[in-house]
């Protein structure tokens, strides 16, 4: 798994990344259906997660599918792999632009970045018009051809300082992007580590004052019946209370 392997790359020698798909949901995420769907298998993966008394969760999607609802049901950080992109971005460059897989999909893009509060930030959302999968093809470099076009085409014509690529998929071609392009490249799963690394060693967890607090407790109907949040399942939180 890339994704996996681009996290591992770069995490801490005393961080152990262990990179998960949810057995129920889309193959690839590339629609606001696809999104709503996978949530149920982002928040199975989280209680699974807590059972192993996990540290902290990365979704590792571009379109941060059920982040917030994640947050509500652990005390750990909970990382979306764009949310943490825009940051890094900011923090290095004015103005960054996003090449990201579909063209239906920059309309979810230009949603998180007004929900995050980095729309003044981004110059242009752009598309390289691939499906996801094809990210996993051996096409000899065409796939990767056509990023690089498309990241070249926006260092000239958008006036920014970095790039974020948006597809997680993206995760193993950063090094080469970025030695092609010229300019900082930030991909989002090996940001995300590093900010999960960070909040960890600064012993800061997820708020459960406000909205992402425990949702309040019920039983959930059908297949859905295992989310149900419980006494015993905040139980499992109570590692993350400090002093």
């Amino acid at each position: 798994m890339k994704m996996g392997s681009a996290a591992s790359s770069i995490a801490s020698n005393s961080t152990q990344i262990v990179a998960v798909t949810p057995k129920d949901g889309p193959e690839s995420i590339e629609s606001h259906f696809d999104e709503a769907v996978s949530v149920f298998g982002v928040l199975d993966e989280v209680r699974k997660g807590e059972l192993e008394q996990t540290d902290a969760y990365i979704v590792a999607c571009f379109g941060d599918p059920g982040l917030y609802a994640a947050r509500e049901t652990t005390r750990a950080p909970v990382i979306g792999i764009a949310e943490a992109s825009f940051h890094m971005a900011t923090m290095i460059s004015s103005r960054f632009s996003v090449v990201t897989t579909l063209s239906r999909t920059k309309i979810i893009a230009e949603h998180l970045l007004k929900n995050y509060g980095f729309s003044e930030h981004c110059r242009r959302v752009r598309a390289a018009d691939i499906p996801v999968l094809d990210l996993e093809k051996d096409d000899g470099g065409r796939t990767l051809d056509i990023i690089i076009s498309e990241c070249l085409r926006a260092k000239k014509e958008d006036e920014i300082g970095a790039i974020v690529l948006g597809c997680g998929g993206m995760a193993d071609l950063t090094p080469i992007i970025s030695k092609e392009v010229g300019i900082p490249v930030i991909e989002g799963v090996t940001a995300a580590v590093k900010l999960a690394e960070s909040l960890i060693s600064l012993n800061l967890t997820t708020s459960k004052y406000g909205d992402w607090a425990f949702p309040p407790q019920k039983t959930l109907k059908g297949s859905v019946h295992s989310l149900s949040i419980t006494d015993s399942y905040q139980q499992l939180n109570r590692r993350y209370i400090s002093s």
